[in-house]
């Protein structure tokens, strides 16, 4: 929930997350699709609080969330419910984004969540005080890092590696965006994208979503898994894909 890409692809789109947390946090449980009021949602399952940082409904609506809005802030725990229960309520809803500003989040953990409803993308920033809704040029591509983690150059330079890969990739598969989640920035492990901070703070994982009126596929790399990432190589821990349809089959 600290790194994330979204490019348009014909009538559809990429979205992909880089999860940079804690090495003590329980390993999160792989995407599956889970049966909610408004329909299936499919999403990875954070293991110890219960919710997820990116969520796709059958209906197409797609959630992902980064710790932090516009500044980072200091930490006041204990907070009323994580975010990443708030993604899931807000994904099982039939309007996210007026969910998002209907929603009391009081005692909530500041928050960034990148909303995509059919050809509508939105930036939904909760502070701790006040929300903000930012409709996003959907036909262009971006990227967003979470701002407790990354300071302001370290985001500037995440964001001249992603317009520098886009220029060479203007046309990217799903396989060659997860190498760039992998790869960009690979001789800055302290802000590259796959990050590793003395092995207290690193990504653990990868999702990455792609999605069109015919099908959403998503994509998990497990950094947890058995054996190491060649992230030169783009060589994957684990990997799911997961097919939305008329059936919602899953592979």
């Amino acid at each position: 929930m600290c790194t994330v890409t979204y490019i348009p692809a014909g009538d559809g789109f990429f979205m992909t997350s880089n999860r940079d947390e804690s090495s003590g946090r329980p390993r999160a449980i792989a995407p599956s699709v889970y049966p909610m009021k408004t329909g299936r949602i499919l999403f990875p399952r954070d293991a110890q609080a219960g919710g997820t940082w990116f969520a796709v409904h059958e209906n197409g609506n797609t959630l992902v969330v980064l710790n932090g809005a516009r500044v980072r802030h200091q930490p006041a725990p204990p907070y009323r419910k994580s975010r990443g229960l708030i993604v899931l309520e807000l994904a099982d809803s039939p309007d996210p984004r007026q969910s998002f500003l209907e929603m009391n989040l009081d005692g909530i953990e500041p928050f960034t969540l990148i909303l995509a409803e059919g050809r509508r993308l939105h930036e939904c920033r909760w502070d701790g005080t006040a929300k903000e809704t930012l409709r996003i040029d959907a036909s262009q591509p971006h990227i967003w890092s979470s701002v407790t983690l990354y300071d302001d150059a370290a985001i500037a330079a995440r964001r001249a590696w992603f317009r520098a890969w886009m220029d060479e990739n203007p046309d990217p598969s799903q396989q060659e965006i997860l190498q760039f989640h992998q790869s960009a920035g690979d001789d800055d492990r302290y802000n590259g994208l796959l990050m590793d901070r003395d092995g207290r703070m690193l990504t653990v994982s990868i999702s990455s979503l792609q999605s069109s009126p015919e099908a959403a596929i998503m994509r998990y790399l497990d950094m947890q898994g058995a054996g190491p990432t060649d992230a030169k190589n783009g060589a994957p821990a684990e990997e799911r894909i997961l097919f939305r349809n008329a059936t919602m089959e899953s592979v």
